[in-house]
């Protein structure tokens, strides 16, 4: 596995590749990995001849209270594994070469609309810093597909609206959440649970879970099925940023006709933000908003 941490030696490889007509794959990653992002690895060595990840703790997605400084740096353990899953290339930028210059003076990369809502509205900034970074990485590497975990459900929609709008060349990919056997969805953040925390995590999806089987079931009044699953993971300790059901395509609230649907939602429990959503898939007769009837 080539270990890459300049973009003069990046665009070195990626010219040897192309010039060989391989097709190549990518998967940007804040390291830390874990078992999520390892199936994501897997999935991009089997949709290319070539695959690459990349390491970069994004300054500009963390809020000035966030945790960017004691984020988790694994990178002697992240290229490790790898090394084994059989990656051909990791590209492990410093700031400097992603941000030559100060950040302030960066160009940046806004999505407006999906950018300020649900978690956009609780982390200010977040998917600016986001969009910016991935649209960086998507020049460095130019790939020809770019694979995104789902359970970051609005980060996945921000990507594909954004490289719809810059006619950026990349398939973007989006591969369904890895769980522990519990439930709990895969995060680094996760190792900021404690034991008592760590046993309570597992019933953000169970909770997400039953409301999308209600929804299945014919219940429309998200309001009302809000307002239940807030009471109940409040009860249980969580601090829920929000809890939503939302279209899935555009993240918007859902309309006569809707069929794809996703309930989101983040919470804390401690110190750790936990994000999670589940799909809804819908008749074809379509759903009425909020306590409409049929």
């Amino acid at each position: 596995m080539q270990i890459i941490s300049t973009l003069s030696e990046l665009r070195a490889q990626v010219a040897t590749w192309r010039q060989a007509g391989d097709r190549i794959s990518l998967v940007p990653t804040m390291g830390n990995l874990h078992a999520g992002h390892l199936y994501l690895m897997e999935q991009a060595r089997r949709l290319a001849d070539r695959s690459m990840a990349s390491i970069f703790v994004n300054p500009t997605q963390f809020g000035p209270s966030e945790d960017y400084q004691s984020y988790p740096r694994t990178l002697e353990a992240d290229c490790h594994q790898l090394q084994r899953v059989g990656l051909d290339g990791l590209f492990a930028p410093g700031v400097a070469e992603v941000y030559p210059r100060p950040l302030e003076t960066m160009s940046q990369v806004q999505v407006p609309g999906l950018s300020g809502i649900l978690c956009g509205a609780h982390r200010p900034g977040h998917f600016q810093g986001v969009a910016t970074v991935v649209t960086k990485l998507l020049n460095m590497v130019r790939p020809d597909v770019a694979l995104f975990g789902e359970k970051d459900w609005q980060q996945l929609i921000v990507i594909r609206r954004l490289t719809e709008d810059l006619n950026l060349p990349v398939e973007i990919v989006g591969i369904p959440t890895v769980r522990e056997n519990d439930g709990l969805a895969m995060s680094s953040r996760n190792a900021y649970l404690t034991p008592a925390e760590r046993s309570l995590a597992p019933h953000l999806y169970r909770v997400l879970s039953q409301m999308a089987r209600r929804v299945e079931a014919g219940e429309r009044d998200y309001p009302g099925l809000q307002a239940g699953a807030l009471a109940e993971l409040q009860d249980l300790g969580f601090r829920v940023d929000y809890i939503e059901v939302r279209r899935a395509d555009d993240l918007m609230p859902p309309g006569p006709g809707d069929r794809e649907l996703r309930v989101l939602a983040a919470a804390y429990l401690g110190k750790a933000r936990l994000i999670d959503n589940c799909p809804v898939i819908l008749p074809a007769s379509g759903v009425v908003r909020g306590t409409d009837a049929w």
